[in-house]
């Protein structure tokens, strides 16, 4: 019979040892899962064991499963407040740095982080794989789709935003970041999806304001000749990006 702390403490053991750590395992789920995440951020873009796969997706899958997978599929433009990854749309947009890799801080909140956490190590060996075909670092307001692993989206696209350390774009940087919006869509119609959720691009830790950054994507995105896209969402995590959003859009 299979068993689901067994097969945790299989993933734990197999990240331990590939990076040399004594394999003393936590002692409830909660702390395994956790450690799991951290060693996933920390691991290199390379191949795993099938079995290792295996074990890995059913746990993320479990806990997929666990918070609750969300399914938006109305036509239009809509806002959700909460965590990306519960999201059952065709492709989520991933706010990525330049290196395209994911974030290597273990257990850090922000969205990369928890979107390569909860697909699993085949999204950082992916863009690994996209990024040595490419030849340099990921420019800002591009894009680029993969596969969406253990997500309940399909498919990740992943963007650079402008990074604005003292929190004033300029026009330069606006339009970079109305780039991201246009090219997320453009990737989105090109491989004839039918529904996407934005993050809040290049807010949070690139210090984009958060006001300003809002204007730019609905305005970017009501201004996109659309045609395979039908459902087009705007995912937030805080109040005050949901009040914004939602002064916006009504």
């Amino acid at each position: 019979m299979w068993d689901r702390i067994e097969n945790i403490d299989f993933v734990l053991k197999y990240l331990l040892v590939e990076q040399g750590k004594s394999p003393k395992l936590p002692d409830n789920l909660e702390t395994k899962q956790r450690l799991m995440r951290a060693l996933m951020n920390v691991r290199q873009p390379v191949p795993a064991s099938d079995e290792f796969i295996a074990a890995q997706d059913a746990e993320l899958k479990l806990q997929a499963k666990d918070k609750g997978i969300v399914k938006i599929d109305q036509p239009g433009i809509s806002i959700w407040q909460g965590d990306i990854t519960r999201l059952q749309v065709d492709a989520i947009v991933n706010a990525a740095n330049s290196q395209l890799l994911g974030c290597w801080q273990p257990l850090h909140a922000c969205i990369d982080n928890c979107i390569h956490s909860a697909a699993g190590i085949q999204l950082r060996q992916e863009c690994h794989e996209l990024m040595q075909a490419q030849g340099h670092e990921e420019p800002t307001g591009l894009a680029k789709m993969t596969k969406g692993y253990n997500l309940p989206a399909k498919y990740v696209i992943h963007t650079v935003g402008p990074i604005i350390p003292d929190g004033h774009p300029t026009p330069l940087q606006e339009e970079l970041l109305a780039s991201c919006y246009r090219s997320c869509l453009e990737v989105a119609e090109l491989h004839k999806l039918q529904s996407i959720a934005f993050c809040c691009i290049s807010t949070g830790v690139f210090h984009f304001p958060n006001q300003r950054a809002a204007e730019i994507a609905v305005d970017t995105v009501k201004r996109y000749p659309l045609t395979s896209l039908k459902t087009i969402v705007f995912n937030v995590f805080l109040d005050k990006d949901y009040d914004i959003y939602h002064r916006l859009i009504q």
